[in-house]
This record gives C-alpha cells, sequence and structure tokens, in this order.
C-alpha cells in the first residue's frame, strides 16, 4: 500500500497594528458593557429614511450583498428575498393566449427518465445521515439538514381551514399494494377510459409506497397514461383536474414534465370558473412541484384583487405564503394586504404573523411604518410563545422594514440567547444580520452566537459565512472567543471559495467585515483582487465597485507587508471619480458641514486654511482638513480655494425646530443643554489657550475633523460601527489628528448663536491634548 503524505498550508493572517490599543480604541468607540448602551441602544440608523425630509441622514455604507435590489432588477430566486420573475401575462387576454396550448400526442411526448424530486431525495439523504448519528447528534443534524421549503408551511398546523387550501405530499394514505399497481399499468395499455377514471389511476398510483414511485415514472405505461390525460385534459372536471395535480405531487413528477404543461395551461384556462380555495390550493400544488407559473400567478392575484372582501382569514394568510413563494409582489394589493393585517392583527396565531412577514419579506413587499410596528408591538409581547423560524421571518421583515423597536429589540435580548444552540446555521445568520442593519448592538446576543458558531460553521453556506463576519464587523465586535470564531469562518470561506465564482459579492463582504476589526487574511485578499474576480465583480448585477475600492485601498494603507495582487491605478483613478462625484452631490452640501467650513474659515483666517474633501475616497465620508504649526498657529496648504464658502440659505435647508428633533433622534446626550452650557464655558478659555500658545516649537499637525452623526454609532450609543472605526485607524496611520465634531454636540448648536458655534470649534481645535496624541 503506497503511502500519500499530505502538507496543507496554514492560511496567512494579517492583524494590522493597533492604532491605539485595543482597550483604548474601545474607550474612544463607546464600551459595549457601558449600562446606557444596554439601555438605550436598540433601533436602527437607517430608521431616518422614513422620518427625515433630506436625503443627507441615511446610511452611507452598506455592502452589496446585503441591498436589496431596485424594483425592476433580478435576483437569485432561491435566495431570501430573491426577486420574482418578471410580470408575464397579466392582462385580460391572457387567459385567451393560453387556452392555445395544443395537446401532445404520444408521438410528441418526450421520454420519461427516473428522476427524484429534490424533497424526496433530500429526505432520503437525511434519513441516511441520521440512521449513522447518536441520538443528541441526530438531532443536531435534523435542525441543520431540515428542508427549507417545509419550514414556511409551520403556520397550516394552526388551522384546519387549511387543509382544503394546501397540498401535503406527506399525508398519510392507505398503501397501494404493488400487484394492485401493476394491474392499473396494464389496464392502461389499451389507451381507453374516461377522464374520471384517468383520474381514479393516478390517485391511486399516487398511493405506491414511496421507493416504488421513481421506477413507476421510468415506465412506458406510466408515459401512456400521461398521454391520455395530455390528450383528454379539457374534459376533465375541476376537481378531477385537482386530483390529478395532487397525484403528480405525491409522484414527484418532474417539474418539466409535458402534462404538467397541460396542467398550467388549462388551469390558467378555468382560474375564472373556479373557487378561491380552489386556486390556493392549485398554486400550493405547483409549489410542492417546484414549478415556476408566474401567468398562473398573475391570473390568480387578479382574481384575488376583485375577490378581496370574501377572503376569510387562513386565505389571506395562504395567498401571503403563494405571494412569498413565487417571489411576487402585486402592487395593486398592497394596499388591501395592509388593511386586511390590521384588521385580523389580534386574530392571528404567532405562526401567521411569521408567515405573514416571510411572505412580504420574499416578495420585497415593503409595509408601512404603522403596519410593522402594529405586528411588532404584538410579537413583542409573547415572544416566548413563538417558534424561532416565525420570530426569524418577523426579524427579517422587521430589517427589510428598517423600522427600530425598541420593546421588540430588548425582549430579543431576552428571549433568544438561550435558544441560539439550538437554531440552525440559517436562522442563526439572520438574526445576527438584524442587529447589524439596524445598528443595534447588543453583546449578549453577539456572545451567544459567538459561542455557538463554531461548532456549527460547517453548515455555513458561503452567504452565511460572509455575513456572519460582516455583522461581527459591522458592529465592530470581537467576542470572548475571537481568535476561534474568526479562525473557523476563514477556514470556511477557504472551503467555500468555489462559491465566489458565481456569487463574488459574498467575498467582498465578507473580506470587509475582516478589514474592520483588522483582520487581513492575505490569500483570501490575493484572490479576490486578481484580475479575473476583479472582471466577476464588475459583471455582477449588484454595483462592488464601492466594495473592492474600501478593501484594495485599506490593505494598501495597513498590509505594508502584504506582497499580493493589487488594484490597478486606473480602477483605482475610476472608483476615486465616482466617489468624488457621489460626495458633490450628497455629502458637500450639507448644512452641518457648510456651516462648520464656513466659520473655519472665518477663525482661521480664509479659505486657504480649510479644506472640505475626503481625505480617504474609499470610505466615502467627508472630511475638514486644518494644519497647524506645533505652537498653534494654523497653516496655510488649500490653493485651490474655498468650495464650501456658501451660506446655509443657498442650499434650501431651513433649520426648523422639527428637522433638529430629527437630526439628533437616539441622541445619548440630552439636545441643547449641555452643548450649549458648554460652549459657553469653553469659550472663556479658549481664546486664552491660543494665545499662550500651549504647543512646542517642532512640525506641523495634520488635522482631519469629523463632522459626525448619528448614522456613524451604534444606536443611541457612542459606539463607532466598524466602518467608521476603519477610517480613523486609517488616518491616524497616515499621520493625521482626528478631531470629532460629534452629532450630540454639534448638531444642536447649529441653531445656537455666531459666537457659541465659533468657541466651541475653537475648543475643539486647539484642545491642548491634541498634541501628545499627534506625538
Amino acid at each position: 500500500m503506497a503511502t500519500v503524505l499530505m502538507c496543507r498550508r496554514l492560511p496567512r493572517l494579517s492583524r494590522a497594528p493597533a492604532f491605539p490599543t485595543a482597550a483604548k480604541r474601545r474607550a474612544e468607540c463607546g464600551s459595549g458593557q457601558n449600562q446606557q448602551d444596554k439601555e438605550d441602544t436598540p433601533g436602527t440608523a437607517t430608521a431616518t429614511i422614513q422620518l427625515l425630509s433630506p436625503r443627507d441622514y441615511r446610511v452611507l455604507y452598506n455592502p452589496s450583498a446585503y441591498a436589496r435590489g431596485r424594483a425592476g432588477s433580478r435576483q437569485h430566486p432561491g435566495g431570501d428575498g430573491a426577486q420574482a420573475p418578471g410580470d408575464a401575462v397579466t392582462g385580460p387576454g391572457a387567459a385567451q393566449a393560453l387556452q392555445t396550448f395544443p395537446a401532445a400526442s404520444s408521438r410528441a411526448l418526450p421520454p420519461i427518465r427516473s428522476s427524484l424530486a429534490k424533497a424526496r431525495s433530500g429526505s432520503l439523504l437525511r434519513q441516511t445521515i441520521l440512521a449513522t448519528l447518536s441520538k443528541e447528534e441526530a438531532e443536531r443534524e435534523e435542525r441543520e439538514l431540515h428542508d427549507s421549503k417545509e419550514d414556511p408551511r409551520t403556520f397550516q398546523k394552526g388551522r384546519p381551514e387549511y387543509r382544503a387550501l394546501s397540498c401535503d405530499p406527506e399525508e398519510p394514505a392507505q398503501p397501494l399494494p404493488t400487484e394492485e399497481g401493476d394491474s392499473i399499468l396494464q389496464s392502461v395499455a389499451t389507451g381507453e377510459g374516461s377522464p374520471g377514471e384517468i383520474a381514479a389511476r393516478f390517485h391511486s398510483l399516487s398511493r405506491l409506497p414511496a421507493e416504488q414511485r421513481p421506477a413507476l415514472l421510468a415506465q412506458p405505461a406510466f408515459s401512456t397514461l400521461c398521454d391520455c390525460a395530455v390528450s383528454a385534459i379539457g374534459l376533465f372536471s375541476t376537481t378531477e383536474l385537482i386530483h390529478l395535480l395532487k397525484a403528480c405531487v405525491a409522484l414527484a413528477v418532474p417539474p418539466t414534465h409535458p402534462l404538467l404543461d397541460a396542467c398550467e395551461a388549462e388551469f390558467c384556462r378555468r382560474v375564472w370558473d373556479m373557487e378561491l380555495g380552489q386556486l390556493l390550493l392549485v398554486a400550493d400544488c405547483w409549489r410542492c412541484l417546484e414549478r415556476s407559473v408566474p401567468s398562473y400567478l398573475s391570473i390568480l392575484f387578479s382574481f384575488a384583487n376583485l375577490h378581496w372582501k370574501e377572503l376569510t382569514l387562513p386565505q389571506f394568510v395562504q395567498l401571503l405564503y403563494i405571494i412569498g413563494e413565487g417571489r411576487r409582489s402585486p402592487a395593486d394589493l398592497m394596499q388591501k394586504v395592509e388593511s386586511t393585517i390590521l384588521k385580523h392583527l389580534d386574530s392571528f396565531t404567532l405562526e401567521e404573523l411569521g408567515a405573514i412577514c416571510l411572505g412580504l419579506f420574499k416578495s420585497l413587499s415593503g409595509i408601512s411604518e404603522h403596519v410593522m410596528r402594529r405586528i411588532a408591538d404584538r410579537v413583542s409581547l409573547q415572544m416566548e410563545d413563538m417558534s424561532t423560524y416565525a420570530l426569524v421571518n418577523v426579524l427579517k421583515m422587521l430589517r427589510y422594514s428598517r423600522l427600530d423597536h425598541l420593546p421588540l429589540l430588548r425582549e430579543l435580548g431576552r428571549v433568544i440567547p438561550p435558544r441560539i444552540p439550538t437554531v440552525n446555521i440559517q436562522g442563526i445568520m439572520h438574526i445576527t444580520l438584524t442587529y447589524s442593519s439596524l445598528h443595534y448592538f447588543d453583546e449578549g446576543v453577539l456572545a451567544a452566537v459567538a459561542t455557538a458558531l463554531p461548532s456549527k460553521v460547517s453548515y455555513c453556506r458561503s452567504k452565511d459565512a460572509a455575513k456572519f463576519l460582516w455583522s461581527f464587523g459591522c458592529l465592530d465586535y470581537e467576542p470572548p472567543n475571537e481568535e476561534e470564531f474568526y479562525s473557523s469562518l476563514i477556514k470556511q470561506i477557504h472551503r467555500k471559495l468555489h462559491e465566489f465564482k458565481r456569487f463574488p459579492e459574498h467575498l467582498l463582504t465578507a473580506l470587509l467585515g475582516l478589514a474592520f476589526v483588522k483582520r487581513f487574511p492575505e490569500e483570501l485578499i490575493d484572490y479576490a483582487l486578481r484580475e479575473e474576480f476583479v472582471q466577476k465583480t464588475r459583471g455582477s448585477k449588484y454595483e462592488l465597485s464601492k466594495d473592492l475600492f474600501t478593501l484594495g485601498r485599506s490593505v494598501e494603507i495597513e498590509c505594508p507587508t502584504y506582497r499580493g495582487n493589487r488594484l490597478s491605478p486606473q480602477l483605482c483613478q475610476e472608483f476615486t471619480d465616482m466617489a468624488l462625484s457621489f460626495a458633490e452631490q450628497e455629502i458637500y452640501g450639507r448644512p452641518e458641514i457648510l456651516e462648520a467650513t464656513s466659520l473655519l474659515e472665518s477663525m482661521l483666517g480664509g479659505p486657504e486654511y480649510v479644506k472640505s474633501h475626503m481625505i480617504l475616497p474609499h470610505t466615502r465620508t467627508s472630511d475638514l482638513e486644518v494644519h497647524l504649526s506645533m505652537d498653534g498657529h494654523p497653516l496655510p496648504f488649500n490653493s485651490k480655494g474655498p468650495v464650501a464658502a456658501r451660506e446655509l440659505r443657498d442650499i434650501g435647508v431651513s433649520l426648523t425646530d422639527t428637522l433638529m428633533s430629527q437630526l439628533i433622534k437616539g441622541c445619548p446626550v440630552e439636545a441643547g443643554k449641555e452643548p450649549r452650557t458648554a460652549a459657553e464655558k469653553r469659550g472663556a478659555t479658549a481664546p486664552a489657550e491660543l494665545e499662550s500658545g500651549p504647543f512646542p516649537v517642532g512640525q506641523e499637525v495634520k488635522l482631519a475633523l469629523q463632522v459626525s452623526n448619528r448614522n456613524h454609532y451604534c444606536y443611541g450609543s457612542k459606539r463607532l460601527l466598524g466602518l467608521h472605526c476603519l477610517k480613523r485607524r486609517q488616518l491616524r496611520q497616515l499621520g493625521f489628528v482626528v478631531v470629532e465634531l460629534p452629532f450630540w454636540e454639534w448638531f444642536p448648536l447649529l441653531k445656537c448663536s455666531r459666537s457659541e458655534k465659533l468657541s466651541y470649534l475653537h475648543y475643539r481645535l486647539f484642545d491642548p491634548a491634541l498634541l501628545p496624541r499627534a506625538g
């Protein structure tokens, strides 16, 4: 026997030097263990999109992997929240066009090959795996290998009415003896039989033992039976046709089978003569067969729109479920959906609420903040009685709606950590992603996730691993088991590297999440920056240029020893131009930045002393750059002159009380009191500090002033998000002293007197503590 010695090269991992130390960085960013953080961090910075009129105050950074596509975009139908197929035939002529579907003859039918539906093969695989495991291991495997297409149907067990609206492929039936099955197939040889007899034969054959059904599909007699059904398709009664379709589900007929083509065309022709319950049952059969039927769904939704007042509560929930599974969002139904949700809100079971949220999420159906808040109100009061699966579905919609619902998030922090060990990996991923998407920091939940993840990491898809890394990096959280946590996920990324050829966005997402916490796996970065992969990102349906630019420039700044692939200078210039164009349109004109620029120019001596620009374009946020000599005097350096020497009135923004209250919503400092009094106190001492020249003679100090807003922080806290930690770290590494004008101080001052604002800026700019930090 030959012996082979295998050597495995461990991936090289760069850790950027800490600037400053971890403890100091956490102190500057805000301790996650602060009691105020624990009590006031719920919510989402992105909720400002719905609250503010200005477009300026929104999350400026969200990796493309998680961005929802525009209404006209196409997304993978199998992914979470994937876009539905485009509207097919929705006009009045839809049914008429489908009436011309030709009846197939036996010669036209292609040979039928033996095949198992995915659900069947998955079930057999699960049984094989579980048979080899201990009871405890089997339970865990069962959670991880669950058939995700069955989970959305849990709500149907809560009411008997769903039996008439749904198809259960596993519904127990009296088994058909093999001899009787052979007899049925022999009788088919004559090719005779009425539509009722044909439907009865299909129903009888669907009762064969499961292990015999795959072989049945390959038998010539079964092909002949299918030919007969196609030829007589228009003669079946609606009830017989439904029984035929249900038998196809039990037999796991392949979704592309010509018999199903004929059935779909016939059901589309009959929609307007059927009852709503029958229509929903047929739609459920198509889902069980894993067949895409956009034309049928379009007609079904039109029918439901006309008969909306006739919908019972179970029919409404089943319809929302079908909408979600079809990845379609019929716009003309959404207003009616909202009113019906409010009408039945107290009558829905908790599982039905989860099904409703999942249907809305999968179909990308936005609902109003009021309706989502009412759903969250109820869930927050009964969370302990809710299954984790249904709860995760509510969180998906909460995330999609970008709603900061504090009672739900606080209750979630109490209920969910003990459940984490029993939740499958995709459920844990969606829980984690909810926290990062809402910029809500809860150390208890994140620590529970980090503890459970290493033992489950082998079940992570590339998407799951990427979103875990992004979420922890976005919230700038390194758990107590950080080395085990990160090393396990990085190894899984290596194992799933082949998946990134199809989904390049996930690799960039993972690497950015790692970069936020100063981790740079060089082999993965080298792969992501090679020309072939860059071209894949350029051809992606997502806009990945920003993410690629952020990664490439971060590696240049923080990994001086890196020798792998890099972005080309031409590409970097292209990305830089894009970032600067974005800043001109979206950032430089913000009132808080314009006001700070104008006052600093006035205070320091002119526009040549201040430059409002992006020092680091790859971070996509602006800075006010100021140079000081070491004796405390401002130095001119901006030769291009003022770009932002405009008055606030020139941009048409009125700083009303309402706008100011919105700008500082979530502020951890009481607005209008501390900043004003602090500014008054500082104003008396700042000129004296300048005159006394507290700085020793020496080299100049480059200041990077950050006019922050609340979207830079976790909600209700002073904990910086990962991107902004990365930016400030890199500015220091390039020799800048970072000075912040925190939003909880600066925004309230915008309505104060000019002298108050000047004294505040003077204090921040000439703070004696700057020079020790510069040294």
